[in-house]
């Protein structure tokens, strides 16, 4: 039972008392779960011999922190977000939002035009690697693939389990192409989304009946399938050894990255040389693409096309009584979809220089929808934020080395971030079903916006 299920009015006592029959619930079930993976801890000694080692003291932080916060959600947080979701319902007028609102997305682009520069200028070009990759170009990878699946997902209402298959085919594309035809970054970065596109519309032929949990199993075998066909096709893929060498991409072919080059942009300026310059300039080259992805996004949303989508997503029966072409619907859906996932691997081939099926598995597909879920179908802003906390989120596991001193000198944070995040979607999905942000403005209104109620509106949209 969540707290969302409890009764808008209960008294207090049976309240309490209902929290805490919760948090034992959650004790017993907490316990149950990780006695085996973390209270009890298998290594093995100088003489090879399997031992079994004791940490009763971490699974009794963790059943506590279980209990304790069941407690607090069932008790004290559900009732509080149940008040203010009536108390927001029963306005009929959409309230006015504040200048920093409305103007929350020219500050983020703001914000990250300026941080890479900053971090070089806080601490240095070599050190700022670290703050520009991994939390800069890393996330916006991911933001990128999250907005090309919520064209499919969140706008279509398809569920598409194997994205990651078109994220293979850009980075595939670009790889082998530039390393055996000699063709620039610039000129392959439009052509792996034309392939990445061509892939989506053979993926939409077959499933053009099919919608649900069907469409989810054929999906998720496409992708499969892709990744089959990099690792035994090795005259071309060579397989699970990968392809290595893949070339830099360059400032349009006036300034090179290549240490040996002629033209390299740390000699052609007299600076030092270092890989920051190369990781800075994808930063700003991930971002254009990025704001790309966004602006055609919202321009399509607002087209026939994008009406279409919707309509499509809820309730294709009525779509297809209005005289919408489904066929088409879908296979736009599918083709544009696939195309940011074609041009989001391109460039993630070119900042690696290295690739294998191993980077292309079924748990890529998972985490980028669990972005857009997480974030909010539908919702470009809220799908940017749920990629910040869970791919950033991930790295900042990395640095928090104090855990260590309430866990254990053995305790390695980044081991457990699956069963972090994890528990932390399930306590998001308890609380805000519909995502980080729920509420999108329509497509279309008549005379006036008008706020609607959550009962009005099909769960996981807003």
């Amino acid at each position: 039972m969540t707290a969302a299920a409890q009764p808008p009015r209960i008294p207090s006592d049976d309240r309490l008392k209902w929290a805490l029959r919760e948090a034992l619930f959650a004790g017993l079930i907490s316990f149950g779960m990780f006695v085996l993976y973390v209270g009890l801890e298998t290594t093995q000694n100088i003489r090879n011999q399997l031992v079994l080692n004791q940490r009763w003291g971490l699974l009794a932080i963790l059943v506590a922190i279980a209990v304790v916060g069941r407690f607090l959600i069932v008790y004290f947080i559900g009732p509080w977000f149940a008040a203010r979701k009536a108390a927001k319902a029963a306005k009929t007028e959409v309230p006015t939002q504040s200048l920093l609102r409305r103007n929350i997305g020219w500050i983020a682009l703001l914000a990250l035009l300026v941080f890479p520069m900053a971090m070089v200028w806080l601490v240095g070009p070599q050190k700022s690697l670290k703050w520009v990759d991994n939390y800069g170009v890393q996330i916006l990878i991911y933001v990128m693939l999250a907005w090309g699946l919520n064209i499919v997902v969140g706008l279509a209402g398809l569920l598409d389990l194997g994205y990651v298959a078109f994220y293979a085919v850009g980075a595939y594309s670009y790889a082998l192409l530039s390393l055996y035809f000699g063709l620039s970054f610039w000129t392959l970065l439009p052509l792996a989304g034309i392939l990445a596109a061509f892939w989506g519309i053979i993926l939409g032929f077959p499933v053009l009946r099919l919608r649900g949990d069907y469409l989810a199993v054929v999906t998720l075998a496409f992708g499969e399938i892709i990744r089959l066909v990099l690792i035994n096709w090795t005259d071309v893929t060579q397989g699970t050894f990968g392809v290595s060498g893949v070339p830099k991409a360059s400032i349009f072919g006036i300034w090179s990255f290549e240490v040996g080059a002629d033209n390299n942009f740390a000699k052609a300026f007299g600076l030092r040389q270092s890989s920051a310059y190369y990781k800075i300039f994808l930063f700003y080259v991930i971002l254009a693409m990025c704001a790309v992805t966004a602006v055609v996004t919202i321009r399509l949303r607002n087209m026939p096309i994008g009406r279409a989508w919707e309509a499509l997503r809820e309730d294709e029966i009525a779509c297809r009584s209005l005289g919408i072409n489904t066929v088409t619907t879908k296979l736009t859906a599918f083709s544009i979809g696939a195309m940011f996932g074609g041009f989001a691997g391109a460039f993630f081939a070119a900042r690696q220089g290295f690739i294998s099926p191993e980077s292309f598995t079924f748990h890529e597909s998972a985490i980028i929808l669990a972005v857009v879920v997480l974030g909010g179908m539908g919702s470009l802003f809220g799908i940017a934020v749920a990629a910040i906390v869970m791919i950033g989120g991930t790295e900042l596991l990395r640095e928090m080395h104090f855990l260590k001193t309430i866990f254990g000198p053995d305790f390695t944070p980044e081991l457990y971030r699956m069963l972090i995040f994890g528990l932390a979607m399930v306590i998001v999905m308890v609380l805000k079903p519909r995502g980080l942000v729920s509420v999108r403005n329509p497509t279309a209104f008549l005379h006036e916006r008008k706020a609607v109620s959550s009962a009005f509106t099909k769960e996981g949209h807003g």
